[in-house]
C-alpha cells in the first residue's frame, strides 16, 4: 500500500524537487543542443547518437511532469532512461577513444561513430558531453530518490 500521496510535503521534498529540476535543466539543454547541432549546424548524426537521442529527449518531457506538483515517483520512470543512455554514451565514448575494437563497431553504414566532428578545448567532444549529461542526470535522480525516501 502506497501512502505517499497522503503525506504532506516536507523540506526533503523541496531538496528532491531541486535535484529533479536540475536534471530536467540538463536534459533540456542537451536536447536543445543536439537539435541545434543536427538541424542548424547540419553535423552528421551517427547511429549511436540517434540511440542517445532516443533516451535523452523523453527525459526533457517526463521530468517536468513530476515537478508540478512534485511527484517523487518520476524518478522511477526517468532513471532507467538515464542509465541506459549512460551505457550507450559510455560505449560511444570508448569507441571514439579507440578502446572498443573496430570489429564490434555498430556504425557500419552512413556516418562512422568513431569520427569526432567537434572538439572544444582540445578534449571536449559531443560523445563526452553526452556521457557527462547522462551520468549527471542519473546521479541527480538517485540523489532525489534518496532525499525523498528519508
Amino acid at each position: 500500500m502506497n501512502s505517499h500521496p497522503l503525506r504532506s510535503p516536507g523540506p526533503q521534498d523541496s531538496n528532491a524537487w531541486l535535484l529533479v529540476f536540475a536534471a530536467w535543466v540538463i536534459a533540456t539543454t542537451a536536447t536543445l543542443a543536439v537539435l541545434f547541432f543536427g538541424e542548424v549546424m547540419n553535423y552528421p548524426i551517427c547511429t549511436l547518437c540517434w540511440y542517445q537521442r532516443i533516451f535523452m529527449m523523453p527525459l526533457a518531457v517526463i521530468l517536468p511532469l513530476g515537478l508540478f506538483p512534485f511527484d517523487p515517483r518520476v524518478v522511477r520512470y526517468a532513471l532507467p532512461l538515464a542509465v541506459i543512455g549512460s551505457l550507450i554514451a559510455v560505449f560511444h565514448q570508448l569507441l571514439v577513444m579507440g578502446i572498443i575494437p573496430e570489429s564490434i563497431k555498430p556504425c557500419t553504414q552512413g556516418v562512422p561513430c568513431s569520427v569526432t566532428v567537434v572538439t572544444w578545448f582540445g578534449f571536449l567532444t559531443i560523445p563526452l558531453l553526452s556521457v557527462l549529461a547522462f551520468l549527471t542526470i542519473a546521479a541527480l535522480l538517485l540523489a532525489a530518490r534518496y532525499r525523498s525516501s528519508r
